[in-house]
């Protein structure tokens, strides 16, 4: 089988350079290298932003109409063609089909926020503040923006953030993860069947080189990240050094509360659901379960009962529960993990290792992991495995819970499950995380509200999406204005239009 040739997209075509270096692209289900992509240097990087550069001057200038117009033609488009970018979603990444077409389910979400982006800019007007003088307020776009995306959500973080830099008005270079690039080179060619003008829309792939270049480029205006909280804050840190805004959203330990009143086997379920779904590679995972005792041992119990019945196997396959992890060394990394539990001294009451896997045998896989009486200081518990392994903590009361949940250096998300409606409304105002769920396991929230964590999982003062990725991709003007004499326009008895 020859391996795909995955290359840049500068200037609304694809690269037609001979690249120095390249990375290999693999079948997660299979273990078998499946395209080569080109890395890319600083030279590649300077290329695709002096096309973003170049694209800003008319881009900018283009009405909010003509933008929605693009906007919603795309949206048509991503949604007609779905399918064809999970199947591209699944043999990269390797999560299964039904996940891949959620995560584009949720990125067109922000696609249709978007989409009215006239409401969204639109500014404020005090007529007469003082004698004869109006004042109001307009927002602006930056100028060429760069994002820099993982590779748990190929498709659907990026579209957290360039449909609303687009529609504001910014031109965009995307810097997806070289582990699985297809998407956003399926993105780029959409954006140009819409009717994006050239260099509004452009993909590098590459590695750290590339992501240096970006952060440092006097150019580029803005930049977005979603990755490890190490990497969060050195894109920080380097991007703003450079004068630019940044959001970088780091790491995460979401933490899931049950107390004793909960439904058990709604909270089971949930557990189960949002600590194995796409093999645990989410930010919004819950990768520790607290359990209020006495309900510790009915959990561990029903925990373990549904992962013996999960099918794991490759995405492709229309029984598949969960696929494979994303690349071997990942796999190994988060194997390890399961020596160093029962190390530390957890009972490891699932192996994941000894999980059924309907499969190739050279695939990446790890079965869904359960540990239980896990305790801070553990490497289960401190670490950010981003894979298939559940812990779950016993605690004495909510008191107990929440100091632990409150006491983790992340701070993304945390649901609770109760039955208990003051207790959740105390939950929901003591917990310090960004986003909290009742009953919701993972709280990802609607595209019309905004994305982001606290403490170590968020760098930066801006979330994701909503108003605040609104207010991230333009600028506040002020205008003050005096008129002494009115102008007449001329005659024109034709239906006004937008253009």
């Amino acid at each position: 089988m020859t391996a795909t040739h995955i290359t840049h997209w500068i200037a609304g075509q694809p690269w037609r350079g001979d690249a120095p270096r390249h990375g290999d692209v693999y079948d997660p289900a299979t273990g078998r290298i499946t395209g080569q992509v080109d890395l890319a240097g600083p030279e590649v990087v300077d290329e695709a932003v002096a096309a973003a550069r170049t694209a800003f001057q008319e881009w900018r200038h283009a009405s909010v109409a003509k933008r929605t117009t693009v906007l919603f033609a795309f949206r048509e488009l991503l949604n007609a063609r779905r399918e064809e970018l999970a199947a591209v979603i699944v043999a990269e990444h390797g999560k299964v089909h039904s996940d891949a077409l959620g995560e584009i389910a949720r990125g067109l979400e922000v696609v249709e926020y978007a989409c009215g982006i006239p409401q969204l800019v639109k500014g404020g007007y005090t007529e007469q503040a003082s004698t004869g003088v109006d004042v109001y307020s307009i927002r602006q776009p930056l100028g060429p923006v760069a994002v820099i995306s993982p590779f748990n959500f190929p498709a659907m973080v990026p579209m957290w953030f360039f449909p609303i830099a687009i529609a504001a008005g910014n031109t965009v270079v995307v810097k997806p993860s070289e582990k699985d690039p297809s998407a956003a080179n399926f993105l780029a060619a959409l954006w140009r069947e819409a009717g994006l003008p050239d260099g509004v829309f452009n993909v590098v792939h590459g590695d750290k080189p590339a992501v240096d270049r970006l952060l440092e480029h006097p150019d580029i205006k803005a930049v977005s990240f979603v990755g490890s909280t190490p990497v969060a804050r050195y894109v920080y840190e380097t991007g703003t050094r450079h004068g630019k805004r940044v959001q970088a959203l780091g790491g995460a330990k979401n933490h899931m509360l049950v107390l004793p009143d909960a439904d058990l086997d709604l909270a089971a379920d949930a557990a189960v659901n949002a600590g194995f779904g796409a093999a645990g590679e989410r930010c919004m995972a819950v990768s520790v379960l607290v359990a209020v005792d006495p309900v510790g041992d009915r959990l561990v119990e029903r925990i373990g009962r549904r992962i013996a019945g999960l099918t794991v196997g490759p995405g492709s396959a229309p029984g598949s529960e969960m696929g494979p992890l994303v690349t071997g060394a990942h796999r190994d990394k988060v194997t390890a993990y399961l020596d160093s539990g029962v190390t530390d001294g957890a009972a490891l009451a699932v192996d994941g290792r000894k999980h059924p896997i309907e499969g190739e045998a050279a695939g990446f896989w790890l079965g869904p992991t359960l540990f239980d009486h896990v305790r801070p200081g553990m490497s289960v518990y401190d670490d950010e495995i981003f894979g298939p392994v559940l812990s779950v903590v016993r605690v004495a009361s909510y008191d107990e819970g929440l100091a632990l949940i409150n006491a983790n250096p992340y701070g993304n998300g945390a649901a609770v499950f109760t039955n208990d409606g003051g207790a959740a409304r105390r939950f929901q105002h003591e917990v310090e995380v960004g986003m909290v769920g009742i009953n919701v396991p993972i709280p990802v929230p609607v595209a019309y509200y905004s994305f982001g964590g606290w403490k170590s999982s968020l760098f930066g003062d801006a979330h994701a999406y909503g108003e605040e990725g609104v207010k991230f991709f333009t600028r506040g003007k002020a205008v003050t204005a005096r008129w002494l004499d009115p102008s007449h326009g001329g005659i024109n008895l034709g239906f006004p239009t937008n253009s």
